[in-house]
């Protein structure tokens, strides 16, 4: 377990947290779902894409409250993440929860889209999300697992997902013990029940930073997809 100092974290803005390399073209579009009308989502795509060179996918959940997917993958995820040079994905949720069949059948019909347009390393797809995008990160990796084969649920509870299913993906877990909207005992409950079965688990804690200071969770994103890598590197 890991306990990140809030003086660290606030020592340091978002452009600091940012890693090195170009940024990707990052852009606003649409795509029409069966059934479900049009939803928009926002993808960064990396300036040196070309054929022949698979790269990793990163599904972005953004949280409630009104936010949508363009701010979480600009502000949080790509700088976060830049140094994987993948392609990133951050849809606009149709409903206030992940995991109703609206926004569940958008999420995986837009995952389709993108695997038939874009050269994507099937062996590397992360999910992951803050709050309610984390309880949303915390369904699509145990109702699909399938699809992914790694989760970074942050600031958020694994509600009733059956962690049973998850199969054998990483999962790394990011909680702060100050978040005062979402406690941390479930999402910790659920890291340590994931570890004792022998299933690949990291739990970081942070400490002095608060659920809407969602900057302050940057540097752990970063952290948790060195940790996450490594995974990959070990099959």
């Amino acid at each position: 377990m890991k306990l990140t100092p809030i003086l660290a974290l606030l020592a340091m803005t978002t452009t600091a947290f940012a890693q090195s390399g170009a940024t990707p073209r990052i852009s606003a579009e649409t795509i029409d779902v069966p059934g479900h009308g049009q939803m928009l989502y926002t993808i960064a795509v990396p300036r040196d894409l070309q054929a022949g060179d698979p790269r990793p996918l990163i599904l972005a959940l953004h949280p409630g409250g009104g936010s949508r997917g363009g701010p979480f993958l600009q502000q949080i995820v790509e700088p976060a993440l830049r140094d994987w040079r993948a392609i990133i994905v951050a849809p606009d949720s149709p409903n206030r929860r992940w995991s109703v069949p609206s926004a569940e059948e958008s999420v995986l019909f837009l995952l389709d889209d993108l695997l038939q347009r874009h050269e994507i390393d099937r062996e590397q797809i992360l999910v992951t999300g803050f709050s309610m995008g984390g309880a949303g990160t915390w369904f699509m990796a145990t109702h699909h697992p399938e699809r992914f084969s790694g989760a970074i649920p942050i600031a958020s509870a694994p509600r009733d997902n059956p962690l049973d299913r998850i199969g054998a993906m990483p999962v790394h877990v990011i909680h702060s013990r100050d978040d005062q909207l979402v406690p941390i005992e479930p999402a910790r409950a659920a890291a340590d029940t994931l570890a004792e079965r022998g299933h690949p688990t990291e739990f970081t804690e942070l400490t002095g930073v608060g659920h809407y200071t969602m900057g302050g969770y940057v540097l752990a994103l970063r952290e948790a997809g060195v940790w996450m890598r490594q995974q990959w590197d070990k099959r």
